[in-house]
């Protein structure tokens, strides 16, 4: 039997899986970066204002460390190199997670097993992840393109396949890692951790050179993504780089693939016994996400770190630039234009702190359907309780990682550490709505509940893009965080965060009292 039999089949079990979540994620990208163009006409329209944006961006080493540089000044340039790297961030993402959900997710659930006892070839199932990695980036190549022809049919292509060649190289990344670790949330793990060295050797990169030519920014696949130089003289070789890295870790992962046991990996979980107290579910829950709450909570200090110093720059780099200032107005408030830009990266913090604590919530499901909770519910242990344990550890850590990006913003920025502090945790109940609707999905409805996935990443979509689209209001408080009080500066109102901690609390409970009533999946 051929290795690859069944891979059509899987392939289209794959799709299928993933018809909500997959597309949600291709969308938000899609959107955050076609509609760029009119937001940037409006702040940009002038040759006088993109003059001072690149004399700007060519003495501010921060601001270049952040976005990138800028190599044309046309408004498909601006487009790339305004969203450009974040683009690409989010289609590594989408890559990372639907390789790691098709290979090692499968084998950790014991579902890998079964379909392994049909017609299906030993390397089927990776080869179906990595194809529907492709199909996903594939998809966002075509509507990036078209989306931008009218800025430009070459730049649009080079910025198009720019974004899938960068999702397919951290996909292949992950079939890599996926082949060394036994646990699919260990895999994400380290993937994002390779990841997050690519965005700052890139950052590193961009803040000793104002033309991308650093070689630390060459070093990173995102530095290849900058250097392809969409609308600007496009350099068509570096798309060679990206295709030289997918097929080099696509053929290690399928070696690798080759010479280990089904459910295994290369460096196995050790046996116990287990180190330290686990007398308690609480303590457990604990134990299996502390990994998971001390690399956002490092992320979050380490971002406040870099907003806090880019602070003092900001006034500079908006300058006269009404359209900007009055974008960070309405994501910030209008209290001041310093005020107003710490408000509106906490508020930007606060929105990705919502994909931390749906993360966290739906570790409930991955131990309910891997089977692991089911020995531990046959013990003297309660479904609430045990479900509490998860539940503090995701709404305790989201309040958590919120603390230490104020402890960042401290370092950075040295001013308004009460005033920021507060800030930080003025978000906290938004954050905590979100989470409160991953639980209900989980407990009434536990197929939904990756849906909660689409709610957090409609919720980014809006709190990024909305104001820069100039959404009506009606839009904006769609999402929970549009309610809240913009601080600091603003004045704070206690009623909207009352309400939405009292929703927070009501959708935990709706979602705990179906948990309590319905069958375990096992």
């Amino acid at each position: 039997m051929s290795t690859l039999a069944g891979t059509g089949t899987l392939l289209r079990f794959a799709l299928r899986r993933d018809r909500v979540t997959t597309p949600v994620w291709i969308a938000v990208n899609a959107l955050m970066v076609l509609s760029m163009p009119n937001t940037l006409r409006s702040l940009y329209g002038t040759d006088a204002e993109r003059t001072d944006l690149v004399r700007q961006l060519q003495t501010n080493a921060a601001y270049r460390a952040l976005i990138g540089p800028l190599h044309d000044t046309s408004l498909g340039g601006l487009t790339a190199w305004r969203v450009g790297v974040y683009a690409g961030l989010l289609a590594a993402v989408t890559g990372l997670l639907v390789v790691v959900r098709h290979t090692r997710d499968e084998e950790e659930t014991g579902r890998a097993e079964l379909v392994a006892s049909g017609a299906v070839g030993r390397r089927a199932s990776l080869t179906a992840a990595l194809l529907a990695a492709a199909v996903a980036n594939a998809v966002l190549t075509l509507l990036v393109t078209a989306g931008l022809a009218a800025q430009g049919t070459a730049g649009a292509l080079a910025l198009g396949l720019g974004l899938g060649a960068t999702g397919m190289v951290f996909a292949t990344t992950a079939a890599i890692v996926a082949q060394f670790t036994e646990s699919a949330r260990l895999a994400r793990g380290l993937t994002s951790a390779v990841l997050g060295a690519a965005f700052v050797l890139r950052a590193a990169g961009d803040s000793a050179s104002s033309d991308g030519s650093s070689p630390w920014t060459w070093l990173s696949p995102l530095g290849w993504l900058e250097n392809l130089r969409p609308f600007a003289a496009e350099r068509w070789w570096v798309l060679l780089l990206f295709a030289a890295a997918t097929l080099l870790q696509a053929a290690a992962a399928y070696a690798l693939a080759g010479r280990r046991d089904l459910g295994m990996s290369f460096f196995p979980t050790r046996p116990g016994p287990a180190t330290g107290r686990l007398g308690s579910a609480a303590a457990l829950a604990w134990r299996l996400q502390r990994g998971g709450v001390l690399g956002w909570s490092l992320g979050f200090f380490l971002a406040g770190v870099v907003y806090g110093g880019l602070t003092e720059g900001a006034a500079g780099l908006v300058g006269d630039n009404d359209g900007a200032r009055k974008i960070f107005e309405r994501m910030g408030g209008k209290s001041g234009l310093t005020d107003a830009f710490l408000a509106s990266m906490v508020g930007m913090l606060g929105l990705v702190a919502a994909l931390y604590v749906v993360a966290s919530v739906l570790r409930l499901s991955g131990e309910e359907t891997s089977g692991r909770a089911e020995p531990l519910l046959a013990a003297p242990v309660g479904r609430l309780r045990w479900a509490a344990g998860h539940l503090t550890v995701a709404y305790a850590g989201a309040a958590l990682i919120m603390l230490l990006a104020a402890a960042g913003f401290a370092v950075g920025y040295g001013r308004q550490v009460g005033p920021i502090l507060g800030a930080c945790l003025v978000q906290l109940p938004a954050v905590w709505v979100i989470g409160g609707v991953a639980v209900l999905l989980y407990g009434v409805a536990p197929r939904l509940s990756p849906a909660a996935w689409g709610v957090a990443a409609a919720t980014l979509l809006i709190g990024w893009v909305g104001p820069a689209l100039n959404a009506p209001q009606l839009v904006l408080d769609l999402s929970p965080f549009g309610h809240l009080p913009k601080l600091p500066g603003g004045g704070m109102a206690w009623g909207p965060v009352v309400t939405l901690t009292g929703l927070a609390a009501v959708l935990t409970g709706v979602g705990l009292a179906g948990l309590r009533r319905r069958d375990m999946t096992g």
